[in-house]
């Protein structure tokens, strides 16, 4: 079987036998990670640069995991220091390194679109790592990973994301994977960090009560508060959102039945989760990171294979 698309771009691209696809790949390449010997020479001769105009610790450091047990060759470029800090222009800093016969990049950029402007002008196969504040793919990929391997099934199942979902790209591409895959979704945070209409554009339930939201849900995936994305103040302070929207152990035990909790990284410990939440048996957080790597290497495969 084949991907739809010879591009990783976002999950609103993608069907729903691409997701299920990179899910089912995504489970060999778990088995492979177990063994003793975790490499496999599935690309070997493909070379793939890694190409982070943004800070990025987690995303990047787990796409070149993956890419090494998948034996390419790997050239990492970071914008803050190459020529791109002296104005050189994106499409000139990729022309030149695709002189260099690269066959694949995977990107990550804080304007929204950035991937796709490449994809129109380069032959390579890209993959987005996250743009601005559009799409994530990756990332709600290696989350539905997580939730199934976790409980079983996407079909039916019932997701409460919580936080800034105005500024969060994981925010819309797990709404758009989740829908597609037939779970319900519930979105909980203040009412600055919601946009308007999402639930008619999306088909999602809005909650501005936190407890009610654990309440329903099945899994609740946390999200980081992006104060670097926040032109002005959107709620009164931290402790502030903490006290309304914050998760501990004490809210979690009233609850009265257990949940998932999940959470993309970094956690801002003590604002949207308290250390004994994040770090305790609800939490697969460490699950998500592992998953990470098996889940790009499908991806990486699954695209080179086009």
């Amino acid at each position: 079987m084949k991907l739809s698309t010879k591009h990783l771009l976002g999950i609103k691209d993608l069907t729903r036998d691409d997701i299920q696809l990179i899910l089912t790949t995504a489970a060999q390449f778990k088995e492979v990670l177990q063994r003793p010997v975790k490499k496999v020479p599935s690309l070997r001769d493909v070379t793939i640069v890694n190409l982070f105009y943004e800070n990025s610790t987690r995303t990047r450091m787990s796409f070149e995991l993956a890419e090494r047990r998948l034996s390419a060759d790997v050239l990492n470029f970071a914008a803050t220091t190459s020529s791109a800090a002296k104005g050189e222009t994106l499409l000139d800093t990729v022309n030149n390194i695709l002189s260099m016969k690269v066959d694949m990049v995977v990107m990550r950029h804080s304007a929204s679109g950035a991937p796709h402007f490449l994809a129109k002008h380069i032959p390579a196969a890209i993959v987005n790592a996250g743009d601005g504040i559009n799409e994530h793919p990756t990332q709600a990929l290696l989350d539905a990973f997580s939730m199934k391997e976790k409980l079983g099934r996407l079909e039916g199942l019932k997701v409460a994301i919580i936080g800034d979902i105005m500024h969060s790209r994981v925010a819309l591409s797990n709404m758009y994977l989740l829908r597609k895959m037939g779970a319900e979704i519930t979105i909980a945070g203040p009412p600055t960090l919601i946009p308007k209409y999402i639930e008619e554009a999306l088909d999602v339930r809005v909650e501005y009560n936190l407890k009610r939201a654990l309440q329903w849900c099945d899994v609740a995936n946390v999200l980081r508060i992006q104060l670097e994305r926040q032109n002005q103040p959107l709620f009164s302070s931290l402790r502030e959102y903490n006290l309304a929207y914050g998760i501990n152990r004490r809210l979690l035990e009233s609850l009265g039945k257990d949940i998932v909790i999940m959470h993309p990284g970094p956690i801002n410990r003590g604002v949207e989760l308290d250390s004994d939440v994040a770090d305790g048996p609800f939490s697969i957080v460490l699950n998500q990171v592992e998953n990470g790597v098996a889940v790009r290497m499908a991806v990486l495969y699954l695209l080179a294979g086009e």
